[in-house]
């Protein structure tokens, strides 16, 4: 058995895939919100936020023989703890990660991570738009205390996503929660509506919304700071053949 770590649009298209090519496939989801988790008769589910003990338990329970992370590519914790269980349990790790959106040249700031984006984004004086969820609020929080500079954060709207920036330090008045991906129009009337100058992103991949936050920025003037991915590390593939190919060279699951 596969199991495949998901959580974004890429997790039923490669479970399909993977279950296809003839592999048992367990999908893991840190939550239960609602996502496709494919539609082939040999795919099951689990949910749950699992840290590298947990895999290890579920590994071993369910004599899993490679592990796909495919979590979004800012999941640094959770990619980090699926290396270290794979080593520990001596299975293959493979990471699908989306190919970047966002090249050289395309008019953005870069920041090295989030408390380098809170730092650059509060300095300039403007109000902030944050649209990096909920789990790293706690820099920008700090940043706006420290400045006075109002600010507001797009969040997912679920229960634990109001609680984490809550606890990040983050006013239930300064919170939007929605889903996207957002359409250029929907940013720049976010954008408008808050009165942001400044807004925090991250590429997620096309298939994020970036591009269109990005085009709303630029449309509305907004100064656009982008959260730099965390390096890959292991065995990494940016497309679903490239990752069967290599899944077809393994030991049968």
């Amino acid at each position: 058995m596969i199991l495949l770590l998901g959580g974004t649009s890429d997790t039923a298209p490669l479970a399909d895939l993977i279950a296809g090519a003839g592999h048992e496939v367990l999908v893991s989801t840190a939550t239960d919100y609602p996502l496709h988790k494919g539609v082939h008769p040999s795919i099951s589910h689990r949910a749950g936020p699992l840290d590298r003990d947990g895999l290890v338990t579920l590994i071993r329970s369910k004599n899993i023989r490679t592990l796909v992370d495919a979590t979004h590519p800012y999941a640094e914790a959770v990619s980090i703890a699926a290396r270290e269980a794979a080593r520990i349990t001596n299975i293959p790790c493979l990471t699908f990660i989306r190919p970047a959106a966002v090249g050289d040249g395309s008019g953005v700031l870069l920041a090295e991570n989030h408390i380098d984006a809170a730092q650059r984004a509060f300095a300039v004086g403007e109000p902030v738009l944050l649209t990096i969820g909920a789990n790293n609020l706690a820099p920008y929080a700090e940043e706006a205390k420290k400045t006075g500079v109002p600010f507001t954060a797009r969040i997912l709207p679920r229960e634990e996503s109001r609680l984490a920036a809550i606890k990040a330090g983050v006013p239930d008045d300064c919170l939007v929660m929605a889903k996207g991906p957002f359409s250029i129009e929907e940013n720049s009337g976010l954008i408008r509506k808050t009165g942001a100058g400044v807004m925090v992103t991250k590429d997620g991949g096309a298939v994020s919304g970036v591009l269109e936050k990005l085009e709303a920025g630029r449309r509305e003037g907004c100064r656009m700071i982008l959260v730099k991915r965390p390096l890959p590390q292991g065995e990494c593939f940016d497309t679903y053949g490239a990752l069967l190919k290599c899944l077809s060279t393994l030991r049968p699951v």
